[in-house]
């Protein structure tokens, strides 16, 4: 059975701004709040805050960046919200765009898919208690985490294209997409994640997560303009470009709304009335998507928060 959860559909200025979302853990049939990257109230303090102030449910970071911190870092702030929380986590990584690296780092990864590979082992044996050594290309360094009894961090990989989705089915314990179509799934991405699966001689499937851009039709509101207050910058970014072009989009020319228009044509954004939405949400399960993270960026940026509280409830006790 596929899991539904909810993603704070903003980047919160103050705590509070999260709770109503961290509610819908406990009110809904959501099963886990999830969060990106933030450059303002960081992630791992909005969720460690939620549970300070009540909310202590399931939490997913769906991506941090690894330019941002160390692998050591990342473990210890993982492990942290999972001790905070008394929940299981999962810590989603990225290597962000090549731009994002290089103003971080003087330059981009020479080679993503490697730094990744040793990132998330790194991270992934650390948080197994494990002394870690490591000796580059990117990192060099010797070290453990101190033993506690914590609840389970599970570490996933943004996934995008096939190369990042093979080393995910290679070393993952999640693999987490955005705004990826559900024929894409089926079709591109997941063999590769069972090539790189084969690659390793696993048997265990990393668990498939899609962060699924949604929002209820409304009256004088076109689909491409809620997709777009949704996903702006993504329809922008080349290697969002380049997954929706593999995924059937027209992107020549480049132009945001034709771009729009062509990813909710192709159910990377969802919308509709309330069955069409759910129907459409059920093609991730029918493609294997173990996790649909219910995005309401666009609701929450065009109609408020209220409305998308309201959208994201309605979804979950008609959908689940």
């Amino acid at each position: 059975m596929t899991d539904y959860s909810v993603l704070i559909p903003f980047v919160p200025r103050r705590l509070e701004q999260a709770l109503p979302f961290a509610g819908l853990v406990n009110w809904t049939p959501a099963v886990r709040l999830w969060q990106g990257q933030s450059m303002l109230l960081e992630p791992h303090q909005t969720f460690v805050g939620a549970a300070g102030a009540g909310f202590r449910v399931p939490v997913g970071f769906g991506v941090t960046l690894m330019p941002l911190r160390h692998p050591f870092e990342a473990a210890n702030q993982a492990r942290s919200v999972a001790l905070a929380t008394g929940h299981p986590v999962i810590a989603g990584f990225g290597p962000g765009a090549p731009a994002f690296q290089e103003n971080l780092l003087g330059a981009p990864y020479e080679k993503p898919l490697a730094v990744a590979r040793q990132y998330l082992t790194a991270v992934r044996r650390l948080l197994d208690g494990e002394l870690v050594h490591m000796n580059g290309p990117e990192y060099t360094f010797q070290a453990q985490l101190a033993p506690a009894a914590a609840p389970r961090v599970d570490v996933g990989l943004g996934v995008l294209r096939p190369g990042m989705a093979r080393l995910a089915g290679e070393i993952a314990d999640t693999v987490i997409t955005w705004l990826t179509p559900p024929s894409y799934l089926r079709e591109v991405l997941l063999p590769a994640v069972e090539e790189g699966m084969a690659r390793a001689g696993r048997t265990d499937r990393p668990r498939i997560v899609a962060m699924v851009p949604v929002g209820l039709e409304r009256e004088g509101t076109a689909p491409e303009r809620l997709a777009l207050a949704s996903n702006y910058a993504h329809l922008q970014a080349p290697h969002y470009l380049d997954m929706l072009r593999r995924a059937g989009v027209e992107t020549a020319g480049q132009d945001p709304h034709a771009i729009a228009r062509g990813a909710v044509d192709v159910g990377a954004f969802v919308t509709g009335d309330l069955d069409t939405v759910v129907k459409r949400l059920d093609e991730y399960r029918q493609a294997g998507v173990d996790e649909i993270v219910l995005n309401a960026t666009g609701v929450n940026k065009m109609f408020g928060t209220q409305e998308a509280v309201g959208d994201l409830t309605e979804i979950l006790r008609t959908a689940v």
